[in-house]
Formats: structure tokens, sequence, C-alpha cells
């Protein structure tokens, strides 16, 4: 609740230059989106889903520490599925699970720097995702012009009322089903760069 109502505080700003976000895109994705900023990923995509005229579903992977377990119980409030795991717990069962839900027609969300960091630095796991999946993963990122920043590793954003929110979409990225590992860590380094290229901190 608290969430929802700092956010019909904010002044919000989209930019979307792919139309990910268009009335009438259909396309499923997978949303990625530093940990830093996870306060508004659900809000975001609830909007989205207002702008594009769908009743869309989303599948978020959440860590299966004491923590994601907080975490899972906040998505189930917007309405979106928890899939626990990490890269160091449950990681390839997460991935399966997570190829479920995206075969069952939901958009996916993943912190692809998270749970434990290194800020900024995308795991592995996001193009093994991608090209299980066959979905493109779409950057998302956020500037707020007032904010709380907590002192945790991702240094973690608490938007403030009344502030200016500025919501950017990237460029969906393909990882082809035939990619190699040269190939999938190439394309790691290049959606690293792009999504940095959208953080304004």
């Amino acid at each position: 609740m608290l969430i929802r109502l700092v956010a019909l505080t904010l002044r919000w700003r989209w930019k979307d230059d792919f139309g990910v976000s268009s009335p009438g895109n259909r396309q499923r994705f997978i949303f990625a989106v530093w940990h830093n900023r996870l306060a508004l990923s659900q809000v975001i995509y609830k909007r989205m889903d207002i702008h594009r005229g769908q009743k869309r579903r989303l599948a978020a992977l959440v860590s299966a520490s004491r923590d994601g377990g907080l975490l899972a119980r906040v998505l189930e409030l917007f309405g979106t599925i928890g899939i626990r795991g990490s890269s160091s717990r449950r990681g390839a069962q997460a991935l399966r699970e997570l190829a479920t839900e995206a075969g069952q027609g939901r958009d996916l969300a993943v912190t692809p720097d998270g749970p434990r960091g290194p800020k900024y630095e995308p795991q592995t796991g996001i193009m093994a995702l991608a090209q299980i999946t066959g979905l493109p993963i779409v950057p998302v990122s956020y500037w707020l012009g007032w904010k709380w920043t907590l002192g945790s590793w991702d240094g973690f954003q608490i938007p403030l009322p009344f502030s200016a929110v500025e919501v950017e979409f990237g460029e969906p990225m393909h990882v082809p089903p035939a990619a190699d590992e040269t190939a999938r860590e190439a394309l790691r380094q290049k959606f690293r760069e792009t999504l940095l290229a959208m953080t304004r901190d």
C-alpha cells in the first residue's frame, strides 16, 4: 500500500523508443532491472499494462534467502508469481520454473546483478534464460529526482513523495538458440553496457 501511495504522488515520464510499452504490443519479454531499482518495478509493470491496454501476467526471479521470502510476498500482493532461486541456490531449478511460466504466456523479470552483486554486474543466468525461452531481454531503468539511498551493497533507492521519475526501456535483445558460451558472454557484455548507459544515479 505504501508503494502504491508514493507512486501516486510521483511525476512520471516515460522513454520508450522501441515500442515495448506501445498499445497492442503482445510480445512477451524478460524485463531486467538493477537490484537497487526494485522499489518501483511492480508499479512500472502495472502502468505499462494500462498503457498497452492489456492484462499481462508476470513471473519474477526471487532470491531463495529469508529476505527473498519477504519480497516474494510483496510480489504476490501485486499479482506477480515469485520463483525462488539464485546463482548459488536452486539456480537450475529456478530457470526451469521460469521457462515453464514463460510457456504459459507470462512475461518474466529478473535483477541481473542480484541478489548479492557485484553491483551493476549482470550474472550469466539471464543469458541462459533468454536462450532457453526465446524471449527477448528488455533493459529497464529509472531515475529519481528525490530519493533515499540505503547503505546496502547495491545502494538501494527509495523514492520520496512528489519526486520526478524518468523510466526508460532499452532495445530488446535476443539470444540465439545456438549461441555458444563465447557468444553469450559477448551478449552479456553488450547488455551490461546498454543498461549502464541508461543508469543515472
